[in-house]
């Protein structure tokens, strides 16, 4: 009968903690990324696909000056993440333009893309780093 009563106590108890959410779905719903990140994490595949694509886009590579001259993405600019602070680069002038984010490895391009969706910027996509990318990258000359 104390099983009994118990598993009947633990029931009830469940169901009102859960009391007020059940079948309703609140209007301001959103993702867990959209919540917490404000950028969205893409593949490299979806970078080249919106790359290809004349949409008005920058490619922002946030390395350092000597990664960058190793090898970077044909048409990326340079913003390392160390100069991304709380002033909007001057080289990203509209909020609203498509920004694709890449580092080497994927650690810096997920700040850096946090740090410019903070300031506003909202169409920022964080593919990763260059050392998975399989595409074509250029030097810069010495």
């Amino acid at each position: 009968m104390k099983r009994v009563s118990f598993l009947i106590l633990l029931t009830v108890l469940s169901l009102t903690g859960c009391s007020g959410s059940i079948g309703t779905k609140s209007a301001t719903t959103t993702t867990v990324s959209e919540q917490t990140i404000g950028y969205k994490q893409i593949s490299q595949d979806e970078a080249k696909e919106m790359m290809a694509r004349d949409d008005g886009h920058i490619i922002v590579d946030v390395r350092r000056q000597d990664e960058y001259d190793e090898g970077h993405i044909p048409g990326a600019i340079l913003i390392p993440n160390e100069n991304i602070n709380t002033t909007r680069p001057k080289e990203l002038k509209d909020l609203d333009q498509i920004i694709l984010v890449y580092c080497r490895s994927g650690r810096r391009s997920k700040e850096a893309s946090d740090k410019l969706a903070k300031m506003g910027y909202t169409k920022v996509y964080e593919f990763g780093g260059i050392i998975t990318w399989t595409g074509e990258t250029v030097k810069n000359a010495l």
